[in-house]
């Protein structure tokens, strides 16, 4: 086989690294992208280390078909190892068709391995390994051409050292029953679903200022969420580019179902109301005549009594101890919020509450079962 040069600009070459690379057990991947005048991450770089020394990047500016690294990725019997993988893997899954299978996430990792959960790469191999990564180039533009040398060095280092930080990560995991608890969680990145960012009432619920909005105006507002996450799609641009969030709050907030009401909206420019006018209006009306039953309900703050404070405080400080003691971070039991919700739903004998909580299910509900049964 002719040696394969560190950047894969054709496809011969990309077949011959691919087919290289499923002879390995793991291999390390990142990726470069821009992010700032679309919908889409445009994807500016590929990296991906067999070894410390064996390591490429490929460059989908030069290749259209990224098909045979498709093939890799979605090879269930070899590991891919990448750093904070949800972004990347929905990067790759939309650049080569496939789904990424048998993911190794050193981040998430790390909080299995009596590390935080939150470590940077660079922190992390810092402190596995006690190698500097040098980031000079994270605000680079990695759709230029020619690629710098500093470029490609930093590229190359950002998977170089991951194998070994990865075998690093497993020895400090304390006993087989952790090891397995972090490839449940693990293997929950097989779905596209868990990584393909946030369902629409979630997107709704960023825009600052809907939890103000009585019920009509809620739809409004979700309504024409729904619209603009559409357009912003068709036209590959940021939502923001569209229409702006406190715009789309202002048309919900004070009902703005005709072009005359519209025209006098402060935040909307001309050029969006010469755009999307008539159809944002369309929206609010055709939202009004909703039957008022179909309404969302505004999201309600969870509020604990005195009692359930307690119970949240018992709860913390046994995810504390029991985190301490099997080298776990305590931030992977469970956000806050979620915390609450659990404590509100144990504590209500008559709840019918049908809310899937992560704790209640798998290594966590493992992990809280001395709470849970002191709860019942």
């Amino acid at each position: 086989m002719k040696e394969i040069p560190t950047l894969i600009q054709n496809k011969a070459d990309l077949k011959s690294l691919v087919h290289l690379a499923r002879q390995t057990d793991a291999v390390a991947l990142d990726t470069e992208f821009v992010w700032e005048r679309t919908y889409y991450p445009q994807l500016g770089l590929i990296q991906i280390a067999l070894s410390d020394e064996d390591c490429y990047l490929i460059d989908p500016l030069s290749i259209e078909d990224l098909t045979p690294l498709g093939l890799l990725l979605s090879d269930r019997s070899i590991v891919k190892i990448l750093h904070d993988a949800p972004q990347d893997l929905i990067i790759l899954n939309r650049a080569t068709g496939a789904i990424p299978q048998n993911i190794f996430d050193t981040r998430l990792a790390a909080g299995f391995s009596n590390l935080p959960a939150t470590l940077s790469l660079g922190n992390l191999v810092k402190e596995v390994l006690d190698i500097t990564l040098e980031k000079t180039e994270t605000r680079t533009n990695w759709l230029q051409r020619p690629l710098s040398p500093k470029q490609i060095s930093y590229a190359l280092n950002d998977v170089r050292y991951l194998r070994a930080v990865r075998v690093l990560l497993l020895t400090r995991i304390i006993g087989p029953r952790i090891k397995s608890w972090l490839h449940e969680e693990l293997n929950l990145l097989n779905n596209p679903a868990t990584y393909s960012g946030p369902d629409i009432d979630t997107r709704l619920n960023k825009i600052r200022g809907n939890n103000n909005l009585d019920r009509q105006s809620l739809a409004i507002l979700k309504n024409l969420t729904i619209w603009r996450e559409g357009m912003a799609k068709k036209l590959d641009r940021p939502r923001g580019h569209i229409i702006k969030d406190t715009t789309l709050l202002e048309i919900a907030k004070q009902k703005l179902h005709t072009l005359e009401t519209l025209c006098d909206c402060t935040t909307l420019s001309s050029r969006a109301f010469k755009k999307y006018g008539e159809t944002v209006t369309a929206i609010a009306q055709q939202t009004i005549n909703q039957a008022p039953e179909t309404y969302p309900f505004r999201r309600q703050p969870i509020r604990l009594d005195s009692s359930q404070k307690q119970s949240l405080k018992k709860l913390n400080s046994l995810i504390a101890l029991k985190c301490n003691l099997l080298g776990i971070a305590p931030s992977l039991v469970g956000s806050n919020s979620e915390l609450k919700m659990l404590i509100k739903i144990l504590s209500n004998s008559k709840s019918q509450d049908t809310i899937q909580l992560r704790q209640t299910e798998g290594w966590r509900k493992n992990l809280l079962e001395v709470f849970f049964q002191q709860n019942r």
